[in-house]
């Protein structure tokens, strides 16, 4: 199933507070993440956002809502959860 991904503007924020190399990695697996949900994904419990994609250091915190994937926040992992 095909996936469409929506930004919140704290996600775009986030990006943009990052490197180009970091952008270009994290940007293609939350791509590849639109495709059938492939990656690192975990469901968390008593957390909102409900997701997490684990992209090396960083974390794509997500919901999915019918056909779409509503990315929060891509932060680093000492800071994702806070």
């Amino acid at each position: 199933m095909k996936y469409d991904i929506q930004f919140k503007p704290k996600a775009v924020r986030d990006i943009e507070g990052l490197s180009s190399r970091i952008q270009a990695r994290l940007l293609a697996r939350v791509e590849e993440m639109s495709n059938d949900l492939k990656g690192d994904i975990k469901r968390l419990t008593a957390f909102t956002p409900e997701y997490r994609l684990r992209i090396g250091d960083y974390r794509v915190l997500f919901e999915i809502e019918e056909e779409t994937i509503i990315i929060f926040r891509i932060r680093h992992r000492r800071e994702a959860y806070r």
